[in-house]
């Protein structure tokens, strides 16, 4: 690129020589500055142009392609969650049937451990009631045969007692001194 300035550069410069030469008189001659001043400005702005832009177009370039490649990775992960986002969507209606059938099988077993242990409780509840009514019935009747034999002594003793005579009495005394001996 170098090379094409320059040879534009020289190119324009002979260009305006030979304008000058053949414009030779007064006004001519300022003509001839006005072009050589038009060349030596056109040369500088050219350079200039060359010197500066090449790197400024490189640089601008690389931030470019640079700015495309994080974009397209952005735009990949972005499609990437897009795609898990609709696999999970396109899976929670299989998983809120599963988690319904989860919970109605839990309920369900639920209510049956539930039967089962208040089954067992009514059935422990009677099993103890009945021994409590048999252990009251018992107590009842050896309470009834205490007071039976209490009543059936005190009787037995009243009419020993009606029985008993002074002599009667003597006689018991005898024999059991006698028993004794």
């Amino acid at each position: 690129m170098r090379r094409a300035v320059r040879f534009t550069l020289l190119f324009c410069l002979a260009a305006g020589l030979a304008l000058a030469e053949e414009n030779a008189g007064g006004e001519g001659h300022l003509q001839m500055w006005k072009w050589a001043n038009f060349l030596l400005l056109a040369g500088g702005l050219g350079y200039l142009m060359a010197k500066t832009l090449p790197p400024l177009f490189a640089a601008r370039t690389q931030s470019i392609t640079k700015d495309m490649v994080e974009s397209q990775r952005i735009h990949k992960e972005a499609d990437e969650r897009a795609a898990e986002v609709e696999r999970r969507l396109a899976a929670i209606d299989t998983e809120i049937a599963a988690l319904r059938a989860e919970s109605r099988e839990e309920t369900t077993a639920e209510a049956e451990r539930l039967a089962k242990h208040t089954a067992a409780e009514v059935a422990r509840i009677q099993a103890q009631a009945e021994r409590e009514i048999g252990d009251a019935g018992k107590d009842a009747r050896l309470e009834l045969k205490r007071y039976t034999a209490g009543i059936t002594i005190d009787l037995a003793a009243q009419k020993i007692r009606a029985r008993m005579t002074p002599a009667t009495e003597d006689r018991l005394i005898r024999g059991f001194m006698r028993a004794l001996k």
